[in-house]
């Protein structure tokens, strides 16, 4: 199933998840069991110049220090918190697909762990940003089928990392910044990073009351003995 950016907002939200406003659409399967969410960023080409001093260490308190400040607005909009608990893979660079991938824990105020498992594709004008949101304990089973939907994505090859030419825009950011939330390196030099709380949780997005209870009726469906 797949809904366009007025709906993935709407889905966001209805899971209790800050939408960033970029969203381009929703894919999910029958019953919810995991979703995948889609951004693009037209930043501009992303150099790969910090493919071999990736910090993680610092880009995990990074996004941790960001998804508290944005814990702040869920608690205002009366919805669940989460924490990042860490990561489940370290950042990490394919000089081949030229696609950049990490794996992320968190942990919701109602317990559980949600796993974010993050893609960023690298075009000629920018990137496409791929967020796979399920069950912690699921992820392993579900990426192979995730990896499989994904193999028809691509950019045309007008639009290709490999097709930049002199001239062509050049994002402001690198490799760290997409993992730490995108244009939040260039406010952090500018002193808007603490306003700017939006762009530090980029892909740290928590399975809500909606799905868990999708999930719990398909559940109860398939084995009629469990009670609610």
């Amino acid at each position: 199933m797949f809904t366009t950016g007025p709906g993935a907002k709407d889905f966001l939200e209805l899971n209790q998840n800050i939408p960033s406003g970029d969203e381009l659409g929703i894919l999910a399967p029958d019953g919810f069991p995991w979703f995948v969410v889609f951004e693009f960023d037209e930043v501009g080409y992303v150099k790969d110049d910090e493919k071999g001093s990736l910090d993680a260490k610092a880009m995990l308190e990074t996004i941790q220090r960001g998804t508290e400040n944005a814990n702040k607005e869920k608690k205002r909009r009366g919805w669940t918190t989460v924490s990042v608990v860490g990561w489940i893979r370290p950042p990490h660079f394919d000089n081949d697909t030229h696609n950049l991938e990490w794996a992320l824990a968190l942990k919701g105020e109602e317990g559980g762990l949600t796993a974010n498992h993050n893609t960023r594709y690298l075009g000629r004008r920018g990137v496409m940003r791929v967020n796979l949101v399920v069950d912690s304990n699921e992820m392993d089973k579900v990426l192979p089928e995730f990896r499989k939907v994904m193999r028809s994505f691509h950019y045309t090859p007008d639009n290709s990392y490999r097709a930049f030419v002199k001239g062509d825009k050049i994002a402001e950011y690198g490799l760290t910044a997409l993992v730490v939330g995108g244009a939040a390196a260039a406010a952090s030099k500018t002193g808007l990073l603490k306003s700017m709380w939006k762009l530090l949780v980029a892909g740290v997005l928590g399975i809500g009351a909606l799905i868990r209870k999708l999930l719990g009726s398909r559940n109860s469906e398939e084995n009629p003995e469990v009670s609610s």
